[in-house]
């Protein structure tokens, strides 16, 4: 007896047939552990007849289809997102009924590997292993165009053999079809009983003017030093920034750490201190620097270009930017150029003292005459103020406008003096030098006191004092000797202790010419 089979259980076993083949006739899209994407046709998919990634601009990104693994034929960068097309063909015996192809499409990006630790401390001896977040494949490791490619497995590789301070710049790729992502800095650190502190330039070195000063430290800034901040002495004008947790940085503004100075940084707390090597570490909450001083040649370059000297100069090729930078690296580093006499018939007396790039009476008389006109103490000597001056000068193009002026005396008989200003001899007149108990000294010397009236006292060849109140016109140039008037009968012979008497006419005639600065010569 055959057995009749209901039609309800027929349209059942169909639809259940039918919704099995629906539900098993696609394909899965999805990222992959080594790949960019794997796709997986179901088992009445049919077979995968097209994949494609594009990049965000939309450009094809060519790919290698194997055993379902989408991987880019081209290296993609750590982060950068990438969308992935699949087209699956299904069997004619279904594709009538759901649809010839399936399509899929899946986003995905590529994956970065980021360093676990930045700040590492390492025992002596001990290598220096960076941590990922996840397995790389390969590291570039150095810094730009000193590199090394490093092949690596697992989540750490080792890039330096420890001992002292270093840092590394380190891009990892975490699958074969990477390159390298952004570069990250690691430091690491000696092990020490307090915070290391590298401290670049390294201490007790050299310092530029407009150099910045670095700290980095072991420990978290806060961790390092507690609430305060380091504090530099002298003031410095500048500011202090932190470019990171581990950091401090101060760059100096204006003309920078003064010429010729030791500026110290004195730190809230001692610290291990040591340059950028790391090593010889030493335990200190002071660190200094030596600033080089001006040079001499640059100093007389300035002073020519403001007026200050009777010569001119020129640079060899273009000039100093007019930026306070490039004129306080010119402080240090100055140009090549040519000094030239301004004036043709410059007397052989004042010829005679120059000297360029060497300290002389001529840049010791410009430096005073600079120092006086700008308010500053006048000692010759071209300290923080005088070099400040000096580059504000430059930067704004001033140039003093009231020429050169020389005083040149012969103390042979007839003894006379002659002021010469820029290029012409403005007065020549008889005067009177020392006697021979206490001549005038030879040489050449810069005015260093300009009055007009005052009392000249001192003591006589015998012993004796002399108080002589209503001198005018006094110019002193050397000690107690001066440029003055005095009533004499004659004039032209050895009468005076040291100055140089003229008559009253002729003093006054020559004061004006004779601010601090102005050189004075008694020769032969």
């Amino acid at each position: 007896m055959a057995w009749a089979i209901p039609l309800g259980v027929v349209v059942l076993v169909l639809l259940g047939a039918g919704f099995l083949v629906l539900s098993r006739s696609g394909a899965e899209l999805a990222a992959d552990p080594s790949a960019l994407a794997r796709v997986k046709v179901q088992t009445f998919g049919g077979e995968l007849v097209s994949a494609r990634a594009l990049d965000p601009r939309g450009r094809a990104i060519p790919l290698a289809v194997a055993g379902g693994r989408l991987t880019p034929r081209q290296k993609l960068t750590p982060g950068e997102r990438v969308t992935v097309d699949v087209t699956v063909r299904r069997p004619s015996s279904v594709g009538w009924l759901i649809g010839h192809e399936r399509h899929e499409r899946l986003t995905v990006r590529a994956p970065v590997a980021r360093v676990t630790r930045r700040w590492l401390t390492v025992a002596g001896g001990a290598g220096v292993r960076v941590s990922f977040d996840r397995p790389v494949t390969r590291a570039l490791i150095g810094a730009p165009g000193s590199t090394r490619v490093v092949r690596a497995q697992g989540r750490s590789l080792f890039v330096a053999r420890g001992g002292g301070t270093g840092s590394v710049r380190v891009a990892a790729a975490a699958r074969t079809w990477e390159r390298p992502g952004a570069a990250e800095t690691v430091t690491w650190f000696p092990c020490s009983r307090r915070p290391v502190a590298v401290v670049t330039p390294s201490p007790s070195g050299r310092l530029a003017p407009g150099q910045s000063l670095r700290l980095t430290f072991s420990a978290p800034v806060r961790s390092a030093l507690g609430s305060a901040r380091p504090a530099l002495d002298p003031a410095t004008p500048g500011r202090w920034t932190q470019p990171d947790s581990h950091t401090l940085a101060f760059t100096p503004s204006g003309v920078g750490f003064a010429l010729g100075t030791r500026p110290r940084l004195r730190l809230p707390r001692a610290l291990a201190v040591g340059g950028p090597a790391g090593t010889n570490l030493r335990t200190t909450a002071q660190v200094e620097w030596k600033v080089p001083p001006g040079s001499t040649l640059r100093l007389q370059q300035l002073l020519a270009q403001a007026g200050y000297l009777p010569l001119t100069w020129k640079p060899a090729g273009a000039p100093v930017r007019r930026e306070r930078g490039a004129e306080v690296d010119a402080a240090v580093d100055p140009p090549a150029g040519h000094f030239s006499w301004r004036y043709a018939n410059t007397p052989p007396e004042l010829r005679a003292p120059w000297s360029e790039g060497k300290a002389n009476p001529i840049t010791r008389g410009a430096i005073m005459a600079f120092q006086s006109r700008h308010g500053l103490a006048v000692d010759a000597f071209a300290g923080a103020a005088t070099w400040r001056g000096l580059i504000g000068d430059a930067l704004a193009g001033r140039r003093r406008g009231d020429g050169y002026s020389y005083v040149y005396v012969h103390r042979d008989t007839p003894q006379l003096l002659t002021l010469w200003h820029n290029g012409r001899v403005v007065l020549r007149s008889p005067g009177n030098t020392g006697v021979p108990a206490a001549p005038t000294e030879l040489g050449t010397f810069p005015v260093f006191e300009h009055i007009p009236v005052g009392t000249m006292s001192g003591t006589n060849p015998d012993g004796s004092h002399y108080n002589d109140p209503g001198i005018k016109w006094i110019s002193y140039f050397n000690g107690g000797d001066a440029l003055h008037s005095f009533n004499r009968a004659s004039f032209g012979t050895p009468q005076s202790l040291g100055c140089v008497e003229l008559p009253l006419a002729s003093a006054a005639k020559v004061w004006p010419y004779t601010p601090i600065g102005t050189l004075v010569t008694i020769e032969h």
